[in-house]
């Protein structure tokens, strides 16, 4: 293991994060980098790679929240400051996936208070990262409270901890950096929002640059010292050229036109909010600085518009950030002159003879400009509708066999009751079923498991009193042992994993009926996301059963898998549950606190043989055999109703609901699991 960094400069490709990154290391205040990409492309290596580009800090001696001398915090909790500061590098602080709130923002030693009657607090990763870069990796997999946290500090500057009547403040400013892959789930648009850029990344296809990674990166490993006196005056300029831009940002001027060019493209682009308008500022002026200017200019507002608005473009949770670059062009045209109220006198002089000049200039709708934009929207309207039609029509060649089904639309997604998984779990902290989890309310006692960090104060001092005579107390303070203290057991609500097993055969096939049922499971991917559950989908038709989508915690693939279902063939029923008992079998072995939630959407039929249904029977006992929590969405329709569905819900230990009755209307629905539920909880904890 070297401790020597790959060169920030030796990176192949990369353009917008690199300038991403290099923006926010001249200005932290444009509020951090979210990097998307798939796995193996070099994120993480590159956001490593940047602390060392970052100028050395002075900080004050023995300081454990690296205060600045020059300007020490006044509310810092190790006190006041001498003058003096030694240097040293700006830090770059990992933040893992499985973080605690308390590693965060710190937390006090409780033990040392109540024996000692001392208030000791011990900073967080969020001190450690005061004045360098907090990089999350994996972001999209933290707990939505622990994104929360985070975002607050960033954009604060200020860390705050409230424990026990104790309040502790510090300075927390730092360059935040995350990384995630979309296939593993997104982040809530509220929490991408906060990020203020957003960088796509995907592998080069090229040969030869693909061939100069390797070849680079097997160097590296050879010789890592060697190889970065390669690259060492590179980043050296690099370095340099930071601080440069560091030293000029406060002398660059964000003109009116520039200013209302950033106000026009968020109001364009119907961005919520205002923080993308205040964000495109400050990119732009870093901008400008990064390029040794002094003054914003168009493509300064363009670049930024490109960093700060695609992930602020979504508006619904299955919507994949993205920016249409002809509108932004369009909106930048129109209001690249001055202000309408400034035309009429300077218009004529500036802009030369004749009128056409103008209306561009002034963005007015009837001005000379106005048969052009007018003119490119048959063409924009024609290439933005052309893709739509693709889709649909090159989904049934992509299901192999089966390029002749037929392939429904989902209906309107509508909120869902709330189906839970009964029992206490012990999961991921969700939004779904009740488990002992970090937050929520207070319900019992216990002794410590590990660092006491969540005090159980009366719970604690009832063990200490009866001992107290024994102890020798004569004074007011107890006397208390490391056996009396006692954490608080909370319990909120965890996530689940939620297995849809889809009836996708003949009798399913009718175009009307397919897409309601499309319509209600889009509408329970929807309930899903929100309650940050994992999902899958095992589909049944024709010969046997698929596995479309393996657990994963990316409900947009859900959606879009869901979308291309084809229909049609038999409906072997009992291999459908088989599968799905298979899978919740490997991932009981994965990951044993997650309880699943099985969703069968069928009508309950059964082909395959005479006793075929009694084969569907018996494949349903195994499944409620474990306890398993279930629904059945009974998709039967017409006069006459066989009522199968329901018969499967009774084998399944579960419940049966229609697609009427799916529809929320203020009372939660309590999923009926089998009896042996409590020897799946023991066994699942």
């Amino acid at each position: 293991m070297t401790d020597v960094r790959y060169p920030f400069t030796a990176i192949v490709g990369m353009a917008d994060l690199r300038l991403g990154l290099l923006l926010n290391a001249v200005s932290p205040a444009v509020g951090g980098v979210l990097v998307r990409g798939e796995k193996g492309t070099a994120k993480s290596t590159m956001v490593r790679a940047l602390a060392g580009l970052l100028p050395s800090i002075a900080t004050v001696p023995d300081c454990r929240f690296a205060c600045d001398p020059a300007s020490p915090d006044p509310q810092c909790p190790d006190g006041l400051h001498a003058p003096e500061g030694v240097d040293r590098p700006a830090y770059l602080v990992e933040l893992p996936v499985g973080v605690s709130e308390d590693r965060i923002v710190g937390s006090l030693d409780l033990e040392r208070a109540l024996a000692e009657g001392v208030k000791a607090y011990e900073p967080g990763l969020l001190a450690k990262a005061h004045r360098g870069v907090l990089y999350i990796d994996e972001v999209n997999l933290l707990q939505d409270h622990v994104v929360d946290l985070l975002l607050d500090a960033a954009a604060m500057g200020r860390s705050y901890v409230e424990r026990e009547g104790v309040s502790v403040r510090h300075a927390a400013r730092f360059l935040l950096v995350g990384t995630m892959n979309p296939e593993e789930g997104e982040l809530r648009p509220q929490l991408l929002d906060r990020f203020g850029l957003t960088v796509e990344i995907a592998a080069t296809r090229d040969p030869a640059e693909r061939a100069e990674v390797v070849r680079r990166r097997l160097a590296y490993d050879a010789d890592p010292a060697a190889f970065a006196d390669r690259f060492g005056a590179e980043e050296q300029q690099l370095a340099e050229r930071i601080v440069t831009a560091r030293e000029l940002l406060p002398e660059v001027e964000l003109t009116d036109v520039a200013l209302r060019q950033i106000t026009a493209v968020c109001a364009a682009f119907e961005v919520d909010g205002l923080r993308a308008d205040i964000v495109m500022a400050r990119a732009a002026v870093a901008l400008a600085a990064w390029d040794g200017r002094t003054e914003v200019q168009e493509e300064d507002v363009r670049k930024a518009a490109q960093l700060a608005l695609p992930h602020r473009r979504r508006r619904n949770p299955f919507d994949a950030p993205g920016l249409d670059e002809e509108q932004l062009d369009r909106t930048l045209e129109e209001t690249s002159g001055p202000e309408e109220g400034a035309e009429p006198e300077e218009g004529p002089e500036d802009d030369g003879p004749g009128p056409d000049g103008d209306g561009p200039d002034g963005g007015g709708p009837d001005g000379g400009g106005a048969p052009e934009p007018s003119g490119d929207a048959p063409d924009g309207d024609a290439a933005s509708d052309a893709p739509a039609e693709e889709p649909g029509g090159a989904v049934p060649p992509q299901q192999g066999g089966a390029s002749k089904a037929p392939v429904a639309s989902a209906g309107e997604p509508y909120r869902t009751k709330l189906f839970k998984v009964p029992g206490t779990g012990k999961g991921a902290q969700g939004r779904r079923s009740p488990a002992e989890t970090d937050g929520g309310h207070t319900i019992r006692s216990r002794r410590p498991q590990g660092h006491l960090s969540r005090l159980h104060l009366s719970a604690t001092l009832q063990a200490a009193a009866p001992h107290q005579a024994a102890r020798g107390r004569d004074s007011r303070a107890l006397v208390l042992r490391k056996d009396d203290f006692r954490e608080q057991v909370r319990q909120g609500r965890e996530s689940n994993l939620v297995l849809f097993l889809v009836d996708a055969s003949g009798s399913m096939a009718a175009r009307q009926r397919m897409t309601a049922v499309k319509g209600a499971v889009m509408s329970l991917l929807m309930d899903a996301y929100q309650r940050r559950d994992k999902i899958g989908m095992i589909t049944f038709r024709g010969a046997g059963a698929e596995l479309a989508l393996p657990p994963t915690s990316s409900v947009e693939v859900g959606a879009a898998r869901l979308e291309q279902l084809p229909t049609g063939g038999r409906t072997p029923l009992a291999a459908g549950l088989l599968r799905a008992h298979e899978v919740l079998r490997v991932e009981r072995m994965r990951d044993p606190h997650r309880r699943p939630l099985l969703v069968v959407v069928t009508d309950g039929r059964a082909t395959g043989g005479r006793d075929a249904l009694a084969r569907a029977g018996q494949a349903a006992g195994l499944l409620a055999g474990q306890g398993l929590a279930s629904v059945v969405l009974d998709c039967e329709a017409g006069p006459v109703r066989l009522g199968l569905a329901r018969t499967l819900a009774g084998q399944l230990g579960g419940t049966a609901v229609t697609l009427d009755e799916l529809r929320a209307e203020g009372v939660a629905a309590l999923v009926h699991a089998h009896r042996s539920v409590a020897h799946f909880d023991r066994k699942a904890a």
